[in-house]
């Protein structure tokens, strides 16, 4: 009986869902992607350790060796300093996540307070401060700040849009009618929508090129004893926030220019 009382009621809502209902969906999936993304590292909340842009960790395996090293020997005396050395550093947004001895990870935005908890033969080659220094040097999060907060901007003035109601006609008959919303808040909203997408596709290809580039260097510095690594689960909530903003931008597009062109028949 449950099941049949929701299923009456949402075949009652369903034709009162508008086009941009729609649109002010997929808007709040992005904003909520980009906000995970945004707190990935800055607590030990299930799930937010595994939101990293990249992770630096004490592993001994075989060296790679080129003709480019002036001291392929150096891979020895890097080995021995390290030790039995196994913590691991993450790196997001606006906090870093340690995990000194494979157990649980430490996290927060205060580096000093981090590296305190830590011994000299849990960290001998200052993985942490590396960490930190990619942090604060290279990462740059309010970009998609700025594109959250235009994003959300878009969603109200599509909160605005009219929706579906009734109106009596000549003849007193009730029917549903759907009145075409504002053309300037319409193009305001595909503006706003459209720099956040650019904002996003920017922030993202530079978190992509950085991670990867500084991950790349500390492996090959810690050549043999150091590995490192970029984060999936971040790229992926980066990219899909930004895909979600682009079909939200094209969707905007398609409606201005569909009520344009019923505009010019009508005229005709």
């Amino acid at each position: 009986m449950a099941n049949m009382r929701f299923a009456v009621g949402l075949r009652r809502l369903i034709p009162f869902l508008g086009y941009h209902h729609v649109l002010m969906i997929l808007i709040a999936a992005g904003i909520i992607l980009l906000s995970l993304l945004l707190a990935g590292c800055s607590s030990t909340s299930p799930g937010i350790p595994n939101i990293f842009l990249i992770s630096l960790y004490y592993q001994n395996y075989p060296p790679s060796f080129n003709p480019a090293q002036v001291d392929p020997g150096v891979t020895t005396a890097i080995a021995n300093v390290v030790g039995q050395a196994q913590l691991e550093v993450r790196v997001g947004y606006f906090g870093i996540c340690i995990n000194p001895d494979g157990g649980s990870f430490l996290c927060s935005n205060n580096v000093s307070s981090l590296a305190s908890q830590v011994s000299v033969d849990q960290d001998p080659l200052n993985l942490i401060w590396v960490a930190s220094t990619f942090k604060d040097s290279i990462v740059f999060p309010y970009l998609i700040i700025v594109a959250i907060v235009l994003a959300f901007i878009c969603f109200i003035l599509l909160a605005t849009f009219p929706g579906w109601h009734e109106e009596t006609d000549e003849r007193g008959s009730e029917r549903d009618v759907k009145p075409f919303p504002s053309r300037p808040v319409s193009q305001i909203a595909l503006a706003l929508i459209f720099v956040a997408s650019v904002f996003v596709l920017v922030s993202v290809l530079w978190q992509h090129t950085a991670s990867v580039a500084a991950s790349t260097i500390a492996q090959d510095l810690g050549n043999g004893s150091v590995k490192s690594g970029v984060g999936t689960t971040a790229m992926i909530l980066g990219w899909f926030g930004f895909a979600l903003f682009i079909i939200v931008t094209i969707g905007l597009l398609v409606m201005i220019l569909s009520i344009s062109l019923l505009d010019r028949l009508t005229d005709d």
